[in-house]
């Protein structure tokens, strides 16, 4: 009996099916649930990582696929590009922006590149060429708005290294053009800039309980991304400085001020950017400040 009741739980429970992108943003991805507070761990040769939370279940999909797959309901929820959204047609519902990446937290941009010692110049200059790339509606589209006729050529991967034998030009999502540079290609044009979308399957954000785990999930994810590039800081300080510190301090919000059980003196403690610190500390010390601590933020809520 107690080993039916226990998987007759286990069937009931309500889950939520997640897509982890894999690929360029699967690392990314997870570090940024872990400072969230889920952790998940991918196993190289499994589809379905495991997560922290009895609730989820979790899925590794490319994020090229991620839109259509969370439109059909095989996936109530994940994470892709707005490009992939748009490339793939979907009807998904976008809960919030997520701006990250493989390497940085700027929006990621589809560019044309043409090998940087070729005779291209300019879009125009590719009237007739091969294109390979990965968005094929988005370069058709592009080069037809622009009146150019090419022929637009679907690229399983490692799209930098085929001009010029296998294509005149590419159009590929760069971070930082490193990748590009390292083929020796170059930019010509910029077709779009994309970022990270959380989006959910539109029946999963009319369930009650699938919403308000995604929407659990939305606010933790984007604390995780308020709280890069800051962090806390705490010091001691005689009332009869406080005002120059306060001053001082390029807070985030009103700093907290409590009263310490020595008469006279107080507890600071505030939210700054940590590119201030270097800087900013060496003034508190000069104006009164002690026992000043530095201490690292993971989620941050406004």
């Amino acid at each position: 009996m107690f080993v039916n009741d226990t998987l007759n739980k286990e069937e009931n429970m309500s889950k939520l099916v997640l897509g982890i992108p894999k690929g360029s943003l699967e690392n990314s991805t997870v570090e940024m649930f872990g400072k969230a507070g889920y952790k998940i761990k991918i196993n190289s040769r499994s589809y379905y990582p495991t997560i922290d939370d009895d609730e989820i279940e979790c899925m590794l999909i490319r994020a090229q696929e991620m839109a259509r797959y969370v439109e059909e309901g095989i996936l109530d929820c994940g994470l892709t590009g707005k490009d992939w959204i748009v490339e793939s047609g979907a009807d998904v519902a976008e809960i919030t922006e997520l701006v990250y990446g493989k390497v940085g937290r700027k929006p990621l941009k589809w560019v044309l590149a043409v090998p940087e010692n070729g005779p291209f110049q300019k879009p125009e200059d590719l009237e007739g060429k091969r294109i390979s790339t990965e968005a094929v509606g988005m370069t058709k589209k592009y080069f037809a708005d622009k009146g150019i006729n090419v022929n637009v050529e679907f690229s399983w991967g490692a799209t930098e290294v085929k001009p010029p034998r296998l294509a005149d030009a590419i159009v590929e999502i760069t971070e930082t053009g490193s990748s590009l540079r390292a083929n020796k290609l170059k930019i010509i044009d910029e077709l779009c800039t994309s970022t990270t979308r959380f989006i959910a399957n539109n029946e999963a954000v009319r369930d009650s309980w699938k919403k308000a785990k995604i929407d659990k999930i939305s606010l933790l994810l984007n604390s995780v991304l308020r709280a890069e590039g800051k962090v806390g800081l705490m010091l001691n300080i005689e009332n009869k400085n406080l005002h120059k510190i306060v001053n001082l301090l390029p807070a985030l919000e009103r700093p907290t001020i409590s009263p310490l059980g020595e008469e006279g003196w107080s507890a600071l403690n505030t939210i700054i950017d940590e590119s201030t610190v270097r800087d900013l500390i060496p003034e508190i010390l000069k104006n009164g400040g002690h026992g000043i601590v530095e201490y690292p933020l993971n989620k941050l809520f406004y």
